[in-house]
């Protein structure tokens, strides 16, 4: 009964216009914001910190950059993880090589990947689809072998830069609990501002491309300039992922943690999750990074139970199994993924307890 819409009254355009226009929806926002910097940091254990929410929050952000291409958008990419790979090493070489600051060495590692998908952007007004895909994924081997190759990235065949001691205005980030607050920082701002750019005229333009980009046209949108413009915005939350995933999580920049593997799961995360909605960034993100470790603990707990019938071999394949059939049962349920039973439970709850 509390969940309703009836009784409120707006009488300014902000009012109307509110993200969180119920009551209810901020008070809950605000519980969880206060709760994931105010709570968690001081009550986690390092592993569930730097192991598990660390990398979750970090592939969120990458998520959301490549919902705003491909959910907004409607430019399909499979190269994500270049640009993020393109971030991690920019911030790397700017911290540690050049001695820039902290943030500042982030911004460096966003812009350089901005850049580069300035340049990707550029063939997105003569192709798209399955052709735009198939140039990202050019993309995504150019990077991995210009990193590889070029000794003043990569530094060497392993293309491995080591992050020296993290400190943000002279406080050392060495301990799980500041490393996760930095992360938190940092992708709660840029999830803000994400938010509130798909509302704006640009994220109306988008839409607008993705669903008709000839009648977009007709209408007077610039393909060229926010198709490019929406792989800028998109690089660059992607570079500042992997900024994050290397000075977080890895404390290195290492090119194998960003090949096609992870651009397909970063892919799987927004069409899990719900592609268009940045609430299902977190969704698919937190589905696709915490629930293989739930379903690996689980089977562990089942061999022990067992006495061992359950083979190591068994238990490995049994994970894969059990993870793909839990991803084809979600979007066969709801192809429109995660958010959107999150929308439906809210619709539900501003109904219950009536029929109508």
């Amino acid at each position: 009964m509390i969940y309703r819409e009836a009784g409120l009254y707006r009488s300014t355009y902000a009012a109307d216009m509110a993200i969180f226009p119920l009551p209810l929806d901020r008070i809950a926002v605000g519980v969880v914001v206060v709760a994931a910097a105010g709570v968690i940091p001081f009550v986690a254990s390092g592993y569930l910190l730097k192991g598990l929410l660390i990398p979750t929050l970090a592939y969120a952000l990458a998520a959301i950059g490549l919902n705003i291409l491909t959910g907004y958008a409607g430019q399909l990419s499979l190269g994500h993880a270049a640009f993020m790979a393109v971030g991690a090493y920019g911030a790397v070489i700017a911290y540690g090589r050049y001695g820039w600051p902290l943030l500042a060495s982030f911004l460096v590692g966003g812009l350089a990947a901005a850049a580069v998908g300035a340049v990707v952007g550029l063939p997105s007004l003569r192709i798209k689809g399955f052709y735009l895909a198939v140039t990202t994924l050019a993309v995504q081997y150019i990077v991995e072998w210009g990193i590889t190759h070029v000794r003043w990235i990569g530094g060497g065949v392993y293309a491995t830069i080591d992050v020296p001691d993290l400190a943000l205005l002279g406080v050392p980030l060495d301990t799980g609990p500041r490393k996760y607050l930095l992360c938190l920082a940092t992708v709660v701002v840029l999830t803000v501002f994400a938010k509130n750019l798909v509302r704006t005229r640009v994220g109306r333009a988008w839409m607008a491309i993705r669903d008709r980009d000839v009648a977009a046209e007709i209408m007077g949108i610039g393909l060229l300039r926010y198709k490019m413009l929406a792989f800028v915005v998109s690089s660059f939350y992607a570079g500042v992922a992997g900024a994050l995933i290397s000075f977080c999580f890895y404390q290195a920049a290492n090119i194998e943690e960003y090949t096609l593997t992870i651009s397909i799961r970063v892919l799987g995360m927004i069409i899990i999750g719900g592609m268009g909605s940045i609430l299902g960034s977190y969704l698919g993100a937190a589905f696709v990074v915490l629930l293989p470790i739930a379903i690996s603990n689980a089977m562990v707990a089942v061999g022990r139970v067992s006495g061992g019938l359950v083979t190591t071999d068994v238990r490995a394949n049994a994970e894969l199994v059990i993870f793909g059939g839990l991803i084809l049962f979600f979007l066969i349920v709801e192809p429109l993924g995660l958010a959107r039973l999150w929308k439906t439970l809210k619709d539900y709850l501003r109904l219950w307890p009536f029929p109508y």
